[in-house]
């Protein structure tokens, strides 16, 4: 343990600079990382990004070390990593969430796109009709339900997020923001990848560390999700209606189970008037 802890210590010394990058945008779900001066990360560098990142995060990433290491981890490597950084405004976005920006439900409608969606939706039932009909029938949820909730999580699957897990939990971690569900995921995400034989940077996620179309977060994946490939479209589906089967035969009751997904009212209201519209303007097609 003292060498591993010193090889750390001394990777941390030896200049390597872990950008404090905030709001970024660091690639998309399937792209080559790339790295160098000439990578774009869609952000301008700040005072705050020449400094290096172990005067603040020094003794918070050598906590984790440790965890990881009396846990049978082997992680050096993965902090050693060129892709490996420290998102140093992470609280921030949380801060910065719809829920948290929305004083009604008709205004977190706007934010989220609704108008957008309920259009968009029909299409996705269109392209994907066999498989949500196979997960209705196999869950007892609503083709509708799931569609609506894979709207909002991740725009039909376009938007599955820029950041990177294994950075954005050690990031929360680092800062001090919900630091025990951070490591708590973060050993979920370990978990997850060793057994699908993944490399962790390969992954992207929301700045929650919420991954695929279903933006399931690590725990989830290992307890709910139906499928190895977690970009599979099919293998969505099938989890959504998964998770939300799960907590409908616990608490009979369809908005309980949406807000087990997101706790706010308004997302739940969200995900049920989006899908009531869905069926209406697919039933109304479907007349014509």
């Amino acid at each position: 343990m003292t060498n591993l802890l010193t090889t750390f210590k001394n990777i941390l010394s030896s200049g390597i600079i872990l950008l404090l990058l905030g709001n970024s945008n660091i690639g998309t779900a399937h792209s080559v990382h790339e790295h160098g001066p000439n990578s774009n990360t869609g952000i301008s560098p700040t005072i705050d990004d020449t400094i290096s990142a172990h005067s603040k995060y020094s003794q918070a990433l050598t906590e984790l070390i440790d965890i990881f290491h009396k846990k049978e981890y082997q992680t050096s490597h993965l902090f050693q990593d060129e892709r490996f950084e420290i998102y140093g405004e992470i609280d921030q976005r949380f801060k910065r969430s719809a829920e948290r920006k929305s004083i009604n439900l008709e205004e977190y409608k706007q934010i989220l796109g609704f108008e957008e969606k309920k259009r968009r939706a029909v299409t996705f039932m269109q392209e994907h009709s066999d498989q949500l009909q196979k997960a209705e029938q196999e869950y007892g949820i609503s083709k509708y339900v799931i569609t609506a909730i894979i709207g909002i999580e991740s725009d039909f699957g376009q938007n599955i997020g820029s950041y990177n897990p294994f950075n954005a939990y050690v990031s929360m971690y680092a800062v001090g923001y919900r630091a025990d569900f951070a490591k708590a995921q973060l050993i979920e995400l370990l978990d997850f990848t060793k057994r699908h034989n993944i490399d962790v940077f390969d992954l992207k996620s929301s700045y929650a560390g919420a991954m695929s179309s279903a933006q399931f977060i690590p725990y989830s994946l290992n307890k709910w999700f139906v499928g190895d490939d977690i970009f599979d479209m099919d293998n969505n589906i099938m989890s959504v209606a998964n998770y939300l089967a799960h907590f409908q035969k616990r608490t009979n009751d369809l908005r309980t189970s949406v807000l087990r997904y997101n706790p706010s009212g308004l997302y739940a209201d969200t995900v049920l008037a989006l899908a009531d519209e869905i069926k209406q303007r697919q039933l109304s097609t479907a007349a014509r």
